[in-house]
């Protein structure tokens, strides 16, 4: 086929119509779905890495490359929920009620019911990553949301589906911003020095990502209880719900691109380490960690007590990503082995962990071939490769028939001939509605109320006393 011909259907997948449920294209997607649904029920525990995704990967399994964009989705779903526009009042917060962040996303039948938002307090050394609103009347002055706590709902055909229950946490990142990066401190501490229940002082983690996770702002209604308190009292909610449930297995999945895959591994090492995913009845849960485009969090130690505690590490990057090479770039696990560990003890030698899906945006035909550090950052463009993914020196080819116009959704990486407008996703009137007396106006949108569960103090005591713990 010619470079012309190439394109021309290219572009031809591209037209809304091509996407019509009457297509032969989307009957055989359809018959795929299905076929992979059922794959995915007998061998979830595998792709959930139960054998660290061996042989999964090249080739691609189609069963991982669909679950790998489903939570990078949910992922995603943290950025197109979240306010941005500094001209409202509500920056930094969710757009939407918790009970429909899907629906309200046009996410129809994601089969997740979301349990609690997640905020962290701004207080902290990292001002390029927090939003803020210009205006002096604001929801509040010192929180941001940073994701959700969800759990896969009761319907019996989606829960076969997926072969389990599943309680999935993802983090928000950044979009485009990578200033965020220089804010970092580069300094490593022990873990155990921000409340961690872990013996070994050796391990530790990036002083700024562990203060992000961990404080609080006790005058704020949104911060009062750290993003850390917030996942774990609901993840330990959760379990205590589900996890002894006859014949049904449960699984904990967190997500995140960015600094969020950042808290995405910090905080599936801290359900671990807490013991979270016990059940009363002793059965241990697997916890697995899907990041995207995620920098180094700890030291080697900290990658040794990840690997110890059977938590599953699986990082999707752009090989052209900065950010994944992010912090550590000449101290880290490619240095010679004998150089490592006689820098082990440096405060700035920083290790990876888990396993890598490294991906190219220059063998995307949709892509730009530029090298620029926002675009190959850009989630929905790592979703777009993870579809076109079949394997290593084979060739790129879209497998689920996803959208390649999402790319382009905050960013310009699309090529020009494809005529998708950059940056092209907006909100209605940039939120503003017309209320019953004609004028144009904010609506209210948040109550704290609604945030925290009325048991969040037994919660937290429960976890800060390990015999009260499941």
């Amino acid at each position: 086929m010619s470079t012309t011909d190439e394109e021309a259907s290219i572009s031809t997948r591209l037209e809304p119509e091509s996407y019509g449920l009457t297509t032969a294209e989307d009957i055989r997607r359809r018959d795929r779905e299905a076929k992979e649904s059922k794959r995915l029920r007998d061998t979830w525990r595998k792709i959930q890495g139960e054998d660290d995704w061996a042989g999964l990967m090249d080739p691609m399994d189609p069963v991982l490359r669909s679950e790998l964009i489903r939570y990078g989705e949910m992922a995603q779903a943290c950025y197109d929920a979240f306010d941005f526009d500094p001209f409202s009042r509500y920056c930094g917060s969710c757009r939407f009620t918790r009970r429909h962040l899907f629906d309200s996303l046009g996410i129809l039948d994601s089969g997740y019911e979301v349990a609690r938002y997640l905020y962290a307090t701004s207080n902290i050394n990292l001002p390029n990553f927090f939003s803020k609103s210009r205006w002096s009347k604001v929801w509040s002055k010192n929180a941001n949301w940073m994701g959700y706590v969800a759990v896969s709902d009761d319907d019996e055909a989606r829960r076969c589906r997926l072969g389990r229950r599943d309680i999935a946490i993802a983090w928000r990142g950044t979009v485009t911003r990578l200033e965020w990066i220089a804010d970092l401190k580069d300094f490593l501490k022990p873990v155990s020095g921000n409340g961690f229940r872990c013996p070994d002082p050796a391990v530790k983690a990036e002083s700024g990502f562990l203060d992000l996770y961990t404080d609080k702002d006790t005058s704020c209604n949104f911060s009062k209880f750290s993003a850390r308190e917030q996942v774990l009292t609901e993840v330990k909610r959760l379990v205590e719900r589900y996890g002894d449930e006859e014949e049904e297995e449960l699984s904990i999945t967190v997500t995140g691109h960015s600094l969020g895959g950042a808290l995405a591994v910090l905080s599936a090492y801290d359900v671990a380490e807490m013991g979270l995913n016990r059940t009363r009845k002793g059965k241990v849960i697997p916890v697995t960690a899907f990041t995207y485009g995620g920098p180094r969090v700890g030291n080697i130690r900290f990658k040794e007590r990840i690997e110890e505690l059977g938590v599953k590490v699986l990082r999707v990057v752009n090989e052209h990503d900065v950010v994944a090479k992010s912090p550590g770039l000449f101290l880290n696990e490619r240095a010679p082995q004998a150089l490592m560990k006689l820098a082990g003890g440096l405060p700035w030698c920083y290790s990876h962990v888990g396993e890598i899906l490294p991906l190219d945006h220059q063998k995307s035909p949709f892509l730009k071939p530029t090298v620029d550090l926002s675009t190959a950052h850009n989630l929905e463009a790592l979703l777009h490769l993870l579809d076109g993914y079949h394997g290593k020196g084979k060739r790129f080819v879209l497998s689920s028939g996803r959208d390649p116009a999402l790319v382009n959704k905050a960013s310009d990486f699309l090529k020009d001939h494809f005529m998708v407008p950059p940056y092209w996703r907006q909100d209605a009137n940039k939120g503003m509605v017309r209320n019953t007396d004609g004028r144009w106006i904010q609506p209210d949108r948040i109550r704290a109320d609604d945030h925290h569960a009325p048991d969040i103090h037994q919660l937290i005591t429960q976890l800060h006393h390990p015999s009260n713990l499941l």
